[in-house]
């Protein structure tokens, strides 16, 4: 016969539909289009982002994905990778502000990426991968709207912007962060120039690796001094004992 308490019973099944309700708000928040990596530095050349679409219908297909490119800060140079069983049609329209790069003036962008002929089955996800050119350096992130269309004819629309401070909305679009570029260390990890007080150029020069030697080599010379120390006070003790009668 159990013992359990009645109150232990239930707080120990509220603690399971809690973890449950958990697990099923992680499983629907990961059931969204999303764009990977999650962030890229402004101005980021030849790099690739990656939009994971995952089948959220049980008895329906996704047979269509629309990916729409903002315009008003524009993602150049974009070329999209060959998918298996899956047809990529490539939409551009003309900027109202063109963006001067070295090559020249772009007054053109890739604004609609949209896939068919595929199919995405229940349970599963599909990547697909494009590459670009340039990110734009004027803004802080890159909402990606995205369409998808399932084989019974329904359409979900990803494009809802998340607001600072709100909960995250039904459908979010996917949204990939842009962050200030990292400054350029390398000459600091050789030497750091520098000027004294009468003009003369003068290098400061990182010595890690040497200080780090010498640390380690009179780190030895110690340990061996210290075992010679303790046979020398053994040796002393064996005499002083065969020396008594």
């Amino acid at each position: 016969m159990s013992t359990t308490h009645p109150v232990l019973r239930r707080a120990g099944l509220g603690t399971v539909l809690a973890a449950a309700a958990v697990l099923a708000a992680a499983g629907v928040a990961s059931a969204h289009v999303t764009v990977h990596p999650e962030s890229y530095a402004k101005g980021a050349t030849d790099g690739v982002l990656n939009f994971r679409v995952p089948n959220e219908e049980d008895a329906a297909s996704t047979t269509k994905v629309q990916v729409f490119l903002p315009t008003d800060h524009p993602v150049l140079g974009v070329l999209v990778h060959p998918q298996d069983g899956w047809t990529a049609k490539v939409t551009t329209t003309k900027l109202r502000t063109p963006v001067k790069t070295d090559d020249g003036t772009i007054t053109e962008a890739v604004s609609e990426i949209t896939w068919t002929g595929g199919k995405i089955g229940a349970g599963q996800y599909e990547d697909f991968d494009v590459a670009f050119g340039q990110l734009p350096d004027d803004t802080g992130q890159l909402a990606f709207k995205t369409l998808q269309t399932y084989s019974d004819g329904t359409t979900v629309r990803w494009i809802e912007e998340a607001v600072a401070g709100a909960d995250e909305p039904e459908n979010p679009a996917p949204v990939l962060k842009l962050t200030a570029a990292a400054a350029d260390d390398g000459d600091s990890a050789a030497g750091a120039g520098s000027k004294s007080a009468d003009g003369t150029e003068q290098t400061t020069v990182t010595a890690t690796a040497t200080d780090d030697s010498t640390a380690r080599g009179l780190g030895i010379v110690g340990l061996v001094v210290g075992v010679l120390g303790l046979a020398a006070a053994a040796f002393a003790v064996v005499r002083t004992r065969s020396a008594r009668p």
